[in-house]
């Protein structure tokens, strides 16, 4: 229930379209609307879980917001989780006005960007099979982390 909950704010506080676009860089022209639309399901889920992953283990930590800063469309949001511990992570959201609603296009971990670090696995894999190498890999992850669901709910 509670990674439900998550995944479903998360759905209304990021742009999953964009980070998938951020993500593929130049390979993101060339896909067909069907495979860019495949593409983004595909990602959001990959994200959704490498998100939730990352941040469920600070559930009650304390949460504060140093600094925002506004360029035209596009702002940054600074956070800092304060664990129970006094440890400090940082973690900053990159957002994009659209529609008139603020949404986060990347989020860093300790100055580690989401987008980045997928659009350089991502292209590695695309160098040495192909674009249809890693949407198989994609869609072999997702089944296999469903069937995992499945497993731990039984």
């Amino acid at each position: 229930m509670r990674r439900a909950e998550i995944r479903r704010i998360a759905a209304e506080l990021f742009d999953f379209d964009e980070m998938a676009r951020r993500t593929l860089t130049r390979h993101w022209n060339s896909r067909t609307p069907e495979e860019q639309a495949e593409f983004v399901r595909l990602f959001t889920d990959l994200l959704e879980r490498s998100y939730v992953a990352r941040i469920e283990p600070f559930s009650g930590e304390r949460i504060l917001y140093p600094a925002e800063s506004v360029d035209g469309r596009y702002a940054t949001v600074r956070s800092k989780i304060v664990t129970r511990r006094h440890a400090e992570i940082a973690v900053d959201y990159r957002l994009l006005l659209r529609d008139g609603r603020w949404r986060a296009y990347d989020v860093l971990v300790d100055g580690v960007s989401f987008v980045a670090t997928f659009r350089s696995a991502f292209g590695r894999i695309i160098q040495q099979s192909s674009y249809a190498g890693l949407v198989d890999k994609l869609r072999r992850r997702a089944v296999h982390t469903d069937l995992e669901l499945t497993a731990t709910v039984r």
